[in-house]
């Protein structure tokens, strides 16, 4: 594993402070402003590092970020009863202001935006190679975008801060940023990688910001917004220039949940926990695969995310993907039984637990399996997407792009299959679109894309109470496409929201 070598930049932002993970040890810098602590060219890089390395924290990308995704959305639910409230209260729609995955994720976004923060205002001070400096800064500036584009589409307007903060009681009083200005920022932020960020990085690999991943979370971004040409123009610039940033689909779907095989061609940006590592908790903790094994199998898994019946037999069962990413039988005992013996009797999210890596522990936790965050086929749907939008229906490209992600679902074990056919001309714009809409569930199933999709196109009632719903559940399209704000973040500062209100809770 390509593992980066973090250290500790401890700041302060919003009354939290901040940490980063090494790969063996902690190396603390202490609570400096950055003309204080940026002399060399290695400090620059530690500080980016210290950016990328808050994401890799148990309250982000380890465990609450993928878990509130996945229980917000229709492909996710509770395997055991008795797990805790605070995930059973978001996966009914049940949850307030106080509940507990919120609180905290909220600050660990601000303890990403914080670190990079801290290294974009820092490194310029530093005299080194002018492209070598910049590259660095746009590489802080895409951790920072990535994190308020979590935000924005989690909690609406939200505190958008763009500099270093020195003194935490500056922002006690800080107001939310609306939406668009926030969107402005992210887009800012990664129009500044498309010009500075290099196409690959040493030994290629995919959890550092390139100018790939900097136009694909753009063609994400204007996807949300619904700015069509953009989306279709960045995720098509992407395509275009694949073999430039070594892009594309692997062979097998399998290799992308296989922690053996890491920054596949396939892979974009990518989440890098270092497997066997674990530095002080949380830092460098990953859960997902116990969060979603099968509890007393020999793995030792906790089935807390399980999907229900409908969702397994909403995959067919031609679909290559759905071998891959379900586990429909598991050792228990030292024999193997089928998923109908398991604890909680159905099929278990495969993607994580099934091929965690020699260096994970008993369970699966600590695993080398990097967390993706985009790769090649989501390029190909959105560009898809896109186009059928721009043009009043689908294009040539737009068939073409969403029959490659289809063609490697049926051959991607080496042996042919009829399905997923490719989709054949003549589709109108609404059945082409429902088509990449589908698409999307099933190619990206359980990789924490859902939810948005459900919120951007406006489906909440659609997906929880329509006939064809997966799950069923009472939702109130008046305040269930955000979550609340933190209580104890508006208890702190009431100017958060300064007329009372939060988001409908």
């Amino acid at each position: 594993m390509k593992n980066l070598n973090f250290v500790v930049i401890t700041l302060v932002i919003l009354i939290v402070s901040i940490s980063s993970c090494t790969d063996l040890e902690e190396n603390p810098v202490g609570l400096l402003a950055p003309e204080s602590y940026f002399k060399t060219t290695q400090d620059a890089q530690n500080a980016v590092n210290g950016a990328y390395a808050e994401l890799a924290y148990e309250s982000l990308y380890g465990r609450k970020l993928p878990l509130t995704l996945s229980l917000l959305s229709d492909m996710g639910d509770i395997g055991d009863p008795g797990t805790a409230s605070r995930r059973i209260n978001l996966n009914t729609f049940t949850h307030d202001p106080n509940n507990g995955m919120i609180s905290a994720v909220w600050p660990q976004f601000y303890r990403v935006i914080s670190a990079s923060n801290n290294a974009i205002d820092g490194i310029p001070s530093v005299e080194m190679d002018e492209n070598r400096k910049n590259a660095l800064i746009a590489e802080a500036r895409f951790a920072r975008a990535l994190a308020y584009y979590h935000l924005v589409r989690l909690f609406g307007a939200v505190p958008y801060i763009d500099q270093y903060v020195e003194d935490p009681n500056s922002v006690n009083d800080i107001e939310s940023t609306a939406p668009d200005q926030i969107y402005t920022g992210i887009i800012d932020d990664l129009e500044f990688g498309m010009d500075h960020l290099p196409d690959t990085h040493d030994g290629d690999i995919r959890s550092r910001a390139t100018v790939g991943s900097a136009a694909t979370m753009l063609a994400s971004v204007y996807l949300t917004r619904e700015n069509y040409d953009k989306a279709a123009e960045m995720a098509e610039f992407v395509i275009q220039n694949k073999d430039r940033f070594g892009y594309g689909l692997v062979d097998d779907y399998q290799e992308l949940f296989n922690a053996d095989n890491h920054d596949t061609r396939e892979h974009i940006f990518t989440i890098d926990f270092l497997g066997g590592v674990t530095g002080s908790w949380p830092a460098n903790v990953d859960y997902m695969a116990p969060i979603t094994g099968i509890r007393d199998a020999d793995q030792q898994g906790w089935s807390v995310l399980v999907p229900s019946m409908k969702v397994f037999n909403s995959f067919n069962d031609e679909d290559y993907r759905k071998e891959v990413g379900f586990q429909k039988e598991a050792l228990i005992g030292g024999e193997m039984k089928p998923y109908t013996e398991y604890n909680f009797s159905r099929p278990h999210i495969a993607k994580y637990a099934l091929f965690p890596g020699s260096n994970a522990n008993a369970n699966g936790s600590i695993s080398d399996i990097n967390y993706t965050v985009f790769r090649y086929a989501e390029v190909l749907l959105i560009a898809a997407e896109a186009l059928n939008e721009i043009n009043g229906g689908p294009t040539q490209n737009a068939y073409d792009y969403i029959n490659q992600v289809r063609n490697r679902a049926r051959s991607a074990d080496g042996s042919a299959h009829s399905y997923p056919a490719d989709l054949t001309m003549g589709l109108s714009q609404t059945a082409f679109r429902d088509s990449v809409m589908e698409e999307r569930r099933i190619e990206l199933s359980f990789e924490y894309k859902r939810w948005y999709d459900i919120v951007r196109r406006d489906m909440l009632q659609e997906v929880f109470t329509g006939t064809d719903a997966l799950e069923t559940r009472s939702v109130d399209p008046s305040k269930h496409y955000l979550l609340p704000l933190p209580q104890d973040e508006l208890d702190r500062n009431p100017n958060l929201r300064p007329d009372g209100s939060n988001n409908g809770y």
